[in-house]
């Protein structure tokens, strides 16, 4: 494993070749705002997908099972009965092979051979990490595959604008009018996306994570056509805005840490993961996440921050 730091000259970002993990991210001041372990073993045995590039799907298939083209295939089951994050061995827990191109960009590409975690295709899954003059992370996907598979890649950094404590003080807004609700395995009910307004979920103004719900969420949200999400710690002011070109996100606050199996205690950092939906293979009302041999998949989300 090799770890790649980039730096634009007020910035640092530490980037490991296990999982495409993002480690660390500097701010000029010094703070570090990502939740990262120490060592090797601590990602393997103890990390609840800090900072990793998740995939082949990113969040819940249910029971694990999808059909494609008429042929039904079967996932590692890792999440109460459904399959989570690419399965039990994902792309978080694979060692990608680097190219760094100056000391603000990086590309990590990895190669998934037909069948792994029961996915048909042989993937091949690019990321490249870029430190912009303007204190942003850039994080640009790209896959091809050589038989028809579905895919949803994203990236499952923490963060903690104060770099250190919990963030239910940390004000979020969400430019999205409808949300997902989910079973209690969190598979998305059936049914169109959910309106926010006048429920817990309505991130559309400025609210703390801890104002509603204790400050618990674990949803995708729909995302409005160039809806952007903004992060703000209120005692420091350090702020990060987010945008993508996927059409969701899944926000997630932290509150399943539990700071035995992973060194992280409750709502130690929220998540933005920018992504397609939940279960979508199985849900045809969703936008599509199948991946065919003529198409290439490319995406694009950046996080920039205000300190």
């Amino acid at each position: 494993m090799d770890r790649h730091v980039l730096a634009n000259g007020r910035m640092r970002v530490g980037i490991l070749t296990l999982g495409a993990i993002i480690q660390s991210v500097e701010l000029p001041d010094g703070t570090d705002v990502v939740l990262g372990l120490p060592t090797v073993a601590d990602y393997l045995q103890r990390s609840r997908y800090f900072g990793a590039l998740v995939g082949r799907y990113g969040n819940r298939i249910a029971g694990g099972r999808f059909t494609l083209d008429g042929v039904r295939h079967q996932l590692p089951r890792n999440d109460n009965g459904n399959s989570l994050h690419g399965g039990r061995t994902g792309f978080d827990k694979r060692i990608w092979r680097a190219e760094a191109d100056g000391e603000r960009a990086v590309r990590l590409s990895y190669v998934s051979p037909d069948g792994e975690e029961g996915y048909p295709g042989t993937l091949t899954t690019s990321v490249t990490y870029t430190l912009t003059e303007r204190d942003e992370l850039r994080i640009d996907y790209h896959a091809t595959t050589d038989a028809a598979t579905v895919l949803n890649l994203t990236n499952h950094s923490y963060f903690n604008l104060a770099g250190s404590g919990d963030v239910r003080d940390h004000v979020v807004t969400i430019e999205a009018d409808h949300y997902l609700p989910v079973d209690a395995g969190k598979i998305p009910l059936p049914g169109a996306p959910t309106p926010v307004a006048g429920t817990p979920y309505d991130f559309t103004r400025p609210m703390a994570v801890g104002a509603r719900l204790d400050g618990c969420y674990d949803h995708c949200y729909v995302l409005r056509p160039g809806g952007v999400m903004r992060v703000a710690e209120p005692v420091s002011g350090r702020a990060m805005e987010v945008t993508t070109t996927e059409p969701g996100v899944q926000f997630y606050t932290g509150h399943m840490l539990d700071g035995v199996a992973t060194p992280y205690g409750r709502h130690a950092g929220l998540c933005l993961e920018t992504q397609h939906f939940p279960d979508s293979p199985n849900r045809p009302d969703f936008p599509s996440t199948v991946l065919r041999p003529e198409e290439e998949h490319v995406s694009t989300t950046t996080y920039r921050f205000v300190s």
